[in-house]
């Protein structure tokens, strides 16, 4: 007859399984910005982003208001190598008359009570961040601010609702002029909790309150949540899951007792997932069934005493008591003969097994809920397995003999494949708000010397018209005679006068040195309506030995690879014209002779610097005695860039390399080109602008990570402003950047790891997918892992504010130094408003998911007289080298007739 009373009471794990999937359910309700405000779990923000690493020191206070009394605490950090703290609290108690009283008098009371406690302790001389703990549903809009929604747990406080917590705190405490505390950070008790277990164990991402009330939180991948701005990192989200239900989703689980019990509180209707879990209801609950099964005569003969009609009679103590293990049945019957029932020993079971169903029920639905957290979580970090640790206080957990084995059982049971560690918390809601009130003076602290770090790769746009007018400068100075051999922007002319026309047809032989790869091309041209280009490669690899052993060895090296192309082509025997595209800044004394000025990119042959390729080549051709070329043109990558654009639009006058390296070349008009002889028409000048700056006119935009750079490099001294913008480099800016940080105890936990003493490891195409918005900062963990780095969360946020300021200057810059070049294109033809198109190539320019806009920004900023269009270069160095071989041929033709 007792189980018939109880039956609803027990759940299946099917029934607990269904709870979860529900549960699960109102957490995506209360994340997303359009269903929040009708979802019941109302999954607030925190605005906790991080846990403890373990660094804090320093002494925090705390107070403490939502349990049966108020608490003041003292909380000393230690970080001597070994983390530690000390904890000192002071209690007092919460007169009902505070508690169901005004505003104003509940805040004076908190003022005066702190101010006493910091009497006896001394601390009246110091000023010292506060933490307050405020267990109640507050919406909070940063971490030291809240506005209560609703009181919960007895408390009826008016004038309260609807204001912020923290300003009516330090309103009160402005009354003591002996008090000088700074209010850091509102929390709730239950993230307070996580925290306090999270200083332990750097595992728990989740706090669980099982007491007077009952909630729970955890740590959200920021994405996710929609009502706070931002997609970086996580933050604690205070589920307040009492409330779960009070839509009507758990009706089919709630009995007549519940609804009896919830009909008879201070909000009817409200937090009715509380009502069936938390110690504030359990033993009303208790009451409500014995009553009835008394008043049915199942009990005590059928005679009812006044106590038991008496709410609140019997309270949890008195469940917990009951339930204990061997004293269990004596406990019983001393409890309801105090209540002048005369229980026989058959009244005492079925008591007890009341007692033990309704007990049962609680640690079922608060398993299921936190099932439905760790599932979450798992998910979250796309995991098959996860460990974790969940933070726990509470009373019912804490003195209720079966509650906590009966809890862990079930988690266990409804999610097999998480680890779950349960860590009780030692004075969570006031350590806990010490905790979050040290990480965040850490994480203050921390963000100044971070902003502190990049400040100098942050760009005004003064600065960045400062760097327009001074390439201007330079460039002026690499076109005149007598200034040209000391300029640092060399300006050289490449003979190419033309773009092409689409008359230009025939087959073309192209090979393309510019990096560790080299290229050879059969390219087939075709004009008139059918005007199309049809092109086949294969890529050689040169090995590093090649590339910095003898001049001879590389060329002969090339002239193999052209041999194994001609025989796969099957056309050794024809004598094709050849572009020739050596990415190399050259000097050029005709389109079919070009002088290597000095190597970059990591090549070093001997024996080439100031000698002609193009006699090179030759000479290596010959050698090998067994077919022969007609190179018609040398070209940088720059020019094909230029010429491949200019194929689809003849408005394309400037090429621009976004790359390993970084180039531009423009149209220049001959008559301003003084180191070439003549004065009509255009030619293609290679601006060779990466050694910008070498001279130092931009020392003071160069930060101490950019010296670092160029003094590590092969090249130390040259070519500064490719070190500032091109992809070779900006990893490792990047790295340098890490490695300081590290040093100032800001990441990796203070830990250079091996992997990041080592040049070069940070490849610039990590930063492109670290900055990828679409990348999680899961994704960006593991990238770091690749690199050896073992990140925390906090620390991907770090990296990824790094690589993004380091690659934001690096097109500003790029930006800043085209905004120069069209400028003065415009000045060149004259007109109020230019039109131009930029033939761009390049993987930063391609693959970096910001970089491009940042680029076109810029020039539109600092050349706003100019409508410049970028365009895609398919293949410059090429294609390009074939079409300038094929314009090159079609001018010498006309030239001849």
């Amino acid at each position: 007859q007792v189980d018939r009373y109880l039956y609803p009471m027990r759940l299946s794990d099917d029934a607990l399984l269904d709870v979860m999937a529900r549960f699960q359910a109102e957490m995506v309700k209360g994340l997303g910005r359009d269903t929040n405000p009708t979802a019941t779990v109302k999954m607030l923000p925190s605005f906790v982003r991080s846990l403890p690493d373990g660094s804090e020191k320093g002494d925090f206070l705390a107070v403490d208001l939502g349990g049966s009394q108020f608490r003041a605490h003292q909380v000393k950090v230690f970080d001597g190598g070994k983390q530690s703290s000390q904890l000192e609290s002071k209690f007092y108690p919460t007169p009902k008359e505070v508690i169901q009283g005004s505003g104003a008098e509940l805040f004076d009371y908190i003022a005066d009570c702190l101010s006493d406690f910091m009497e006896t302790k001394n601390l009246k001389h110091k000023k010292l961040p506060l933490g307050f703990t405020f267990s109640f549903p507050c919406k909070q809009t940063k971490l030291a601010e809240g506005v209560l929604l609703n009181w919960t747990k007895h408390f009826k406080v008016r004038g309260v609702q609807d204001t912020d917590v923290v300003s009516s705190l330090r309103k009160a405490l402005q009354k003591h002029q002996d008090v000088d505390v700074d209010v850091l950070a509102l929390v709730n008790d239950t993230v307070g909790t996580m925290m306090t277990c999270g200083y332990d164990d750097p595992r728990c991402e989740v706090g669980l309150i099982i007491g007077t009330g009952t909630n729970a939180c955890y740590m959200e991948e920021m994405r996710h949540i929609d009502l706070v701005e931002g997609d970086e990192g996580r933050m604690c989200i205070n589920t307040e899951w009492g409330a779960f239900g009070d839509d009507g989703a758990l009706d089919d689980l709630r009995t007549e007792f519940d609804r009896e019990l919830d009909l008879g509180s201070l909000n009817p209707g409200k937090q009715l997932f509380e009502k069936m879990i938390s110690s504030l209801y359990l033993g009303e609950l208790v009451r409500l069934i014995i009553l009835k099964m008394t008043k049915e005569g199942l009990l005590f003969n059928g005679k009812v005493s006044t106590a038991l009609l008496t709410k609140g009679k019997i309270e949890m103590k008195h469940v917990s008591a009951m339930e204990k293990y061997k004293e269990g049945l004596s406990n019983t019957k001393e409890i309801l003969t105090e209540l002048n029932l005369f229980p026989s020993e058959e009244d005492c079971i079925a008591v007890q097994h009341v007692c033990t169903i309704i007990s049962f029920r609680s640690a079922n639905l608060c398993a299921a809920a936190l099932a439905a957290i760790l599932t979450r979580l798992r998910e979250n970090k796309k995991l098959l397995r996860m460990r974790t640790t969940v933070g726990i206080d509470g009373g019912l957990y804490k003195t209720h003999p079966q509650y906590p084995k009966r809890l862990h059982k079930v988690v266990r049971r409804l999610v097999p494949n998480c680890d779950v560690r349960f860590l009780l918390s030692v004075s969570g809601s006031g350590k806990g708000a010490a905790m979050v009130t040290a990480v965040a003076y850490r994480l203050a602290a921390q963000r100044k010397q971070i902003d502190a770090a990049l400040s100098p790769f942050l760009l005004s746009l003064e600065t960045l018209r400062e760097v327009k007018h001074k390439m201007r400068t330079e460039l002026e100075y690499g076109l005149k005679r007598e200034t040209q051999g000391s300029a640092s922007v060399k300006m050289l002319p490449t003979y190419v006068c033309g773009t092409p026309d689409g008359t230009e047809k025939g087959k073309f032989l192209a090979l393309d040195l510019g990096g560790t790869n080299f290229r050879v091309l059969l390219v087939k041209i075709r004009s008139g309506r059918r005007r199309s280009v049809q092109m086949y490669n294969k890529i050689f690899a040169i090995p590093l030995e090649i590339m910095q052993g003898t001049g001879e060895e590389l060329f002969d090296h090339i002239v193999q690879c052209i041999a194994d192309f001609l025989e796969y082509m099957g056309i050794k025997g024809a004598r094709l014209p050849l572009g020739f595209t050596f990415s190399f800044p050259c000097r050029q004394a005709s389109i079919d002779k070009g002088t290597l000025v000095g190597w970059t990119k990591g090549f070093k042959a001997t024996d080439c610097e100031g000698e002609d390729v193009v006699d090179m080549l030759r000479e290596a051709i010959r050698r090998r005695n067994e077919f022969d070329l007609d190179i018609v043109a040398v070209v940088n990558d720059t020019v094909g860039t230029m010429m491949t654009c200019g194929y689809e639009d003849p408005n394309c006058e400037i090429g621009l390399i976004a790359g390993t390296g970084s180039n531009v070349c423009y149209m220049e008009d001959m008559k301003n080109i003084e180191i070439v002889e003549g004065n009509e028409g255009k030619m293609c000048i290679n601006t060779e602008w990466g050694g910008f700056g070498d001279n130092g006119c931009i020392d003071n935009i160069r930060t101490k990570y950019d010296k670092e750079v160029d003094e590590g490099s092969l090249n130390p001294g040259k070519q500064r402003y490719e070190k500032m913008t091109s992809g070779m480099y900006l990893g490792e800016i990047v790295r340098q950047i890490l490695i300081d940080l590290t040093k100032q105890g800001l990441l990796f936990r203070g830990q250079i790891s091996e992997s990041l003493r080592k040049r070069g490891i940070f490849e610039t195409k990590f930063l492109s997918q670290i900055e990828s918005d679409r990348l999680a900062l899961l994704q960006v963990r593991r990238i770091l892992q690749q690199l050896g780095l073992d990140s925390t969360c906090d620390d991907s946020i770090i990296v990824k504010e790094v690589c993004g300021a380091v690659s934001k200057r690096a097109a500003q810059l790029c930006g800043a130094g085209l905004a120069a070049i069209v400028e003065k294109k415009r000045e060149n033809r004259g007109v109020e408003r230019l039109q131009i198109t930029v033939g761009v190539d390049g993987t930063l320019y391609k693959l970096h998911p910001h970089f491009s806009r940042i680029l076109r920004e810029t020039v539109k900023e600092l050349a706003p007289q100019c409508d410049v269009t970028f365009m895609l270069s398919e293949d410059g160095s090429g294609k390009g080298a074939a079409l300038i071989t094929a314009v090159a041929k079609r001018l010498h033709n006309v030239g001849q007739k």
